[in-house]
């Protein structure tokens, strides 16, 4: 029997992230105003507006979301029974100091820790992303020291805003 152990002991099983998943339910009832919850089943969206209507004598009340997509800013709705589990999407904000900007609108990332990210792209898509964009490449270009907040949800990334730091 110990032989048999023995030959296992070289097995190695990777895992691609430590088991986080990218949503979480959440009963519909239960979300609220400026909350986040996936819309159409792949869009992480942040809540704008929610009603809730109470219907019939057998009827479940219902819950109607107006949510805007936190990436595209594109605005959707959806009416949901309130005691249905509606997707709720991991949302996290990250900050780094920009070293650099290519000519291909990659930009290089320092994170806290010393290390370096050069996959993420300047933001573009919608109005605000494109001014963002604009807006970084006129700080960086007079020399300034800049802090981005990168936002992710559902394995998305996108520099959300940005700030100067005090010199």
């Amino acid at each position: 029997m110990a032989d048999a152990h023995a030959e296992h002991e070289d097995e190695t099983f990777e895992q691609a992230n430590a088991g986080a998943s990218l949503t979480y339910p959440m009963q519909a009832s239960s979300i609220r105003k400026n909350a986040y919850m996936v819309m159409k089943d792949q869009f992480p969206c942040k809540v704008v507006d929610v009603s809730t209507s109470k219907t019939g004598k057998h009827g479940h009340a219902k819950c109607h979301f107006v949510a805007v997509d936190i990436f595209t800013g594109k605005k959707y709705e959806d009416i949901v029974p309130s005691t249905h589990n509606c997707s709720v999407p991991n949302v996290s904000r990250a900050e780094y100091s920009l070293i650099d900007i290519n000519d291909e609108g990659f930009v290089t990332l320092l994170t806290e820790g010393g290390d370096t990210r050069e996959d993420l792209t300047l933001p573009t898509g919608t109005d605000d992303a494109d001014k963002l964009a604009a807006q970084l490449k006129v700080d960086f270009n007079e020399g300034k020291e800049l802090i981005v907040t990168v936002t992710k949800a559902m394995g998305i990334e996108m520099i959300s805003s940005v700030k100067t730091t005090k010199s």
